[in-house]
């Protein structure tokens, strides 16, 4: 970029602050609502199917069990919300293979879940390009309430946990 587009007088360079200022809490009742999920070929999961949670549509999710069994799973969008319907006859700590329902192509490996679960996270992008720094990760043990929301690379899920909601 030419250096005559760069407002240098008020440009400010500094280390990226332990708490981000954007996601301070705006007042008491702060909901977190998916209102869109992209699997790995970029098809939108909200919506779906027809099933809402408090009337908003679900995340909807192919599993695939270890004995071969599958069904659609259909996660409520509600951040923090452990309501699921669909297939959920799973034995809690099962590992499951977590599909696109549309392409049937898994979803993207993010990285392992640091709690000695041996659980991994998957992505469910929340932009259409696809950015593992703008992403719902979810892990694949049945059960296994550890799900993250990450935004602009910060984990808005861990702010929502240290504060009331």
């Amino acid at each position: 970029m030419p250096k005559e587009h760069i407002d240098t007088q008020n440009l400010q360079v500094r280390d990226i602050p332990p708490r981000h200022e954007s996601l301070q809490p705006s007042d008491d009742h702060v909901t977190l609502v998916v209102t869109q999920a992209f699997g790995p070929e970029g098809h939108n999961l909200v919506g779906f199917s027809d099933v809402t949670f408090n009337g908003h549509p679900a995340v909807s999710l192919l599993i695939r069990t270890p004995d071969g069994r599958e069904g659609l799973v259909h996660l409520s969008p509600i951040h923090g919300d452990k309501r699921k319907a669909g297939f959920t006859d799973i034995a809690p700590g099962t590992r499951c293979t977590l599909l696109c329902p549309i392409t049937k192509r898994p979803l993207d490996k993010l990285g392992p879940v640091d709690d000695g679960t041996g659980a991994s996270y998957y992505a469910l992008y929340l932009t259409p390009k696809l950015a593992k720094g703008h992403a719902v990760a979810v892990t694949d043990l049945w059960d296994h309430f550890h799900s993250r929301i990450v935004d602009d690379e910060a984990v808005i899920s861990y702010w929502a946990q240290t504060h009331e909601v």
